[in-house]
C-alpha cells in the first residue's frame, strides 16, 4: 500500500509538471475573460427579457385604463340621456377593467425591482469585466516580455534544451575529430615503423621496410651531395 501510494504521489507531481509547463498563463486569462464576458451577455439577455416582460404588461394596463376611460365616458353619455340602466352596465364593465389593472400594477412593480436589481449587477459586472481586461492585458505583456528575457537568457548562458542540444553536437563533433585525428597519427606511426605493410608490396616484412628506408635516405643524401658539388663548381667557375 506504501509503494502504490508513493508511485501515485510521483505520478501526481510529474503530471503537475508537465501541466505546468504546458499551461501558457496568457490562455488561461482569456478563457476566464470570455467565461466573464458570457456571464456578462447572460445577466444583459436576462435584463433585456425583463425590460420587455414589464413593457408588455405596462402596455396592457395602459389599454384597459383606455377602455375603462371610454366606458365612464359613457356612462355619462348614459345619464344625460336618463338611461340610468346603460351607465350602471357601463360603470360595471369598468370595474371588471380596473380590477384587472389592480391586478397588473403589482406584477409591473416586482418586475421593476427585478430590472433594476439586474441593471445594478450589469453596472458592477461590466466594471469588473473592463478592470479584469486591463490587468489581463498588462499581466499577458508582462508575460510575453519576461518570457522573451528568459529565451534570451537561456540561449546565451547556453541554459536552453535547444542550445544544449547544440553543445551536445558540437561536443560529439569534437570528440570524433580528436578520435580521428589520434587514429591518423597512430596509423602514421605504425606505417614509420614498419609495423603496417602498403597492401600492394604483400612480400615486404618489418625489415625489408626498414632497409628500403635506409637506402632512401642514402639516396637523398647523394643526390644532396651531387647537388652541392655542381653549384659549387658552377660558382667557382664565374
Amino acid at each position: 500500500m506504501g509503494i502504490l501510494s508513493r508511485m501515485s504521489t510521483i505520478f501526481k507531481s510529474k503530471m503537475n509538471q508537465t501541466l505546468d509547463k504546458l499551461e501558457d498563463p496568457r490562455q488561461t486569462l482569456e478563457y476566464s475573460y470570455q467565461k466573464q464576458l458570457e456571464l456578462l451577455q447572460n445577466v444583459k439577455r436576462g435584463l433585456a427579457d425583463v425590460v420587455a416582460s414589464k413593457k408588455r404588461l405596462e402596455l396592457q394596463a395602459e389599454k384597459l385604463k383606455q377602455q375603462a376611460d371610454t366606458l365612464e365616458d359613457q356612462a355619462k353619455q348614459a345619464l344625460a340621456a336618463g338611461r340610468e340602466d346603460l351607465a350602471r352596465a357601463a360603470l360595471e364593465r369598468k370595474q371588471v377593467y380596473a380590477q384587472q389593472i389592480d391586478g397588473l400594477t403589482p406584477q409591473i412593480a416586482d418586475l421593476q425591482k427585478e430590472q433594476d436589481k439586474l441593471t445594478a449587477a450589469e453596472q458592477r459586472l461590466t466594471t469588473k469585466v473592463e478592470s479584469f481586461r486591463s490587468q489581463k492585458e498588462v499581466i499577458k505583456a508582462q508575460y510575453t516580455a519576461a518570457q522573451a528575457s528568459v529565451k534570451i537568457g537561456e540561449a546565451a548562458t547556453g541554459l536552453s534544451e535547444e542550445m544544449a542540444d547544440v553543445g551536445m553536437a558540437m561536443q560529439r563533433a569534437q570528440d570524433k575529430t580528436e578520435a580521428m585525428r589520434a587514429r591518423a597519427s597512430a596509423i602514421d606511426e605504425l606505417v614509420d615503423q614498419g609495423t603496417l605493410q602498403d597492401p600492394l608490396a604483400p612480400g615486404q616484412d618489418a625489415i625489408s621496410a626498414q632497409l628500403n628506408k635506409v637506402q632512401a635516405t642514402a639516396n637523398v643524401d647523394s643526390d644532396l651531395a651531387r647537388l652541392k658539388a655542381q653549384v659549387a663548381g658552377s660558382g667557382s667557375g664565374g
